[in-house]
């Protein structure tokens, strides 16, 4: 898992809540296991076993989870700039004139759904420090591709 790793406020915040409502289920499986165990012969219980199952995979995960906060810088996006920095909503628009936007964040919250992409990606490491206007080529398994800066925001859009 390397050294530490950079996250904003709101991706901290949520793995701070993903822990919470691991540990809320946890309670609940608990109370299934222990439940489904007072019925007697366990080794033929199917809801003694998924839950003690389900309950290694929640403790598995609270463990990656608890270890990962621990080392992640929060970093405060920027209010306002005119170059790209982690945080930056930025627009970039292809040499075809597609446009799309990006929002530059920690590798920990990287979102394809909500155009989140991490910054140790190729676009992100192509686009900081660049300012609006720029062109940069984003080295991709697919070969090279341009890209020009169109726009630069710090919204939190």
């Amino acid at each position: 898992m390397g050294g530490a790793r950079h996250i904003t406020p709101a991706g901290f915040k949520k793995l701070e809540t993903d822990i919470k409502e691991l540990w809320q289920e946890r309670k609940k499986v608990m109370a299934m296991v222990t439940a489904a165990a007072a019925e007697g012969d366990r080794s033929e219980n199917a809801e003694y076993i998924y839950g003690k199952k389900r309950m290694r995979e929640i403790d598995s995960r609270v463990r990656f989870l608890a270890k990962l906060l621990d080392r992640l810088t929060v970093v405060e996006p920027r209010t306002e700039g005119d170059r790209v920095y982690f945080g930056a909503w930025v627009t970039v628009m292809n040499e075809d004139g597609v446009e799309a936007t990006y929002r530059i964040v920690g590798p920990d919250e990287t979102d394809s759904k909500q155009r989140k992409i991490s910054s140790e990606s190729p676009m992100a490491r192509a686009l900081l420090g660049k300012p609006e206007g720029a062109w940069v080529t984003v080295k991709r398994p697919a070969g090279p591709a341009d890209f020009e800066i169109v726009k630069i925001s710090y919204d939190n859009q």
